[in-house]
Order: structure tokens, then C-alpha cells, then sequence
């Protein structure tokens, strides 16, 4: 089971709805998702921020933040996480920031985004009692975590 078919097994016990937030991913977490048959009963929309004027706009991540933490950075992931969950009919949300891309590094990029999640506190408990998030470590009810 891959970890997109886990999370869509995750989601429909729990009764979750999800969003994405992506960055230097460019939507390839909701693309991974929606290629599952049957993943709309629980994937709501995906949000593609590559830009930090994106991330602000569309994810109300503050400017102050970006400034202070730079784009690649855990307070990002979060605010980013936080605005789709506001942003969406999500209950459960999943956002990647971080450096990929031709001429990034010296090898061409970097395969290890920066994640954050974000939950409604209404929504049930997404821990250990639904598996954890696939990838992350055990959840509680939290609206700011990080994997």
C-alpha cells in the first residue's frame, strides 16, 4: 500500500476530509491522491503555492513569517497547513515546503520537503487510534503539528 492509499484508507475511517498545500512539490501530493479511484469521497482540493506572493494570498501565510523563517522552514509548513485548512471543507490537511527543482543543489534538487498537517480541533482525533498519518509519527488532536 503506498502512502497515498494509506492516507485515503485513513481518511475514509476517520471520516476526514482532505486538503493540500504544496510548495516545491507543485501538486504532486494531490496528484499521487487523485489518482486513486474513489479519492474524491475524501480529498477535497489541492492548493499549489510555489510562489511566497501564492503562499500569501491563497494560504494567508504571513509576510512576517516568510521574513523571519524564510519560505523553506517549519513555521511556513505550518501556516501553510493552517491556511488550507481555512481555505477548504478539509477536516485534515497536509502541506510541503522546501528546495527542489533543476539548479537548486549541486545535484540538481533536493528530494526532502518540509512537511506540516493541521487538523480541525471539531474533527475526530487523528492518532494512533486511526493509525497516524501515514509518514508522521503518532497524532493527537492538534491544530499545529509537524511530521
Amino acid at each position: 500500500m503506498t502512502k497515498a492509499e494509506h492516507l485515503l484508507h485513513l481518511a475514509r475511517r476517520a471520516g476526514a476530509m482532505i486538503a493540500t498545500a504544496e510548495s516545491c512539490t507543485g501538486g504532486k501530493v494531490a496528484a499521487a491522491i487523485t489518482d486513486i479511484a474513489g479519492s474524491s469521497a475524501v480529498f477535497d482540493r489541492g492548493f499549489v503555492t510555489y510562489s511566497n506572493a501564492a503562499k500569501v494570498a491563497q494560504l494567508g501565510v504571513r509576510e512576517s513569517t516568510l521574513s523571519a523563517y524564510g519560505a523553506v522552514s517549519e513555521a511556513v509548513a505550518i501556516e501553510m497547513a493552517e491556511g488550507a485548512l481555512a481555505h477548504s471543507q478539509a477536516s485534515l490537511t497536509v502541506a510541503t515546503t522546501g528546495i527542489a527543482g533543476p539548479g537548486t543543489s549541486p545535484k540538481g534538487g533536493s528530494a526532502s520537503p518540509l512537511p506540516g498537517a493541521a487538523d480541525r480541533p471539531s474533527a475526530k482525533p487523528w492518532n494512533s487510534a486511526h493509525g497516524g498519518a501515514p509518514g508522521c509519527g503518532r497524532r493527537r488532536r492538534s491544530t499545529r503539528s509537524t511530521c
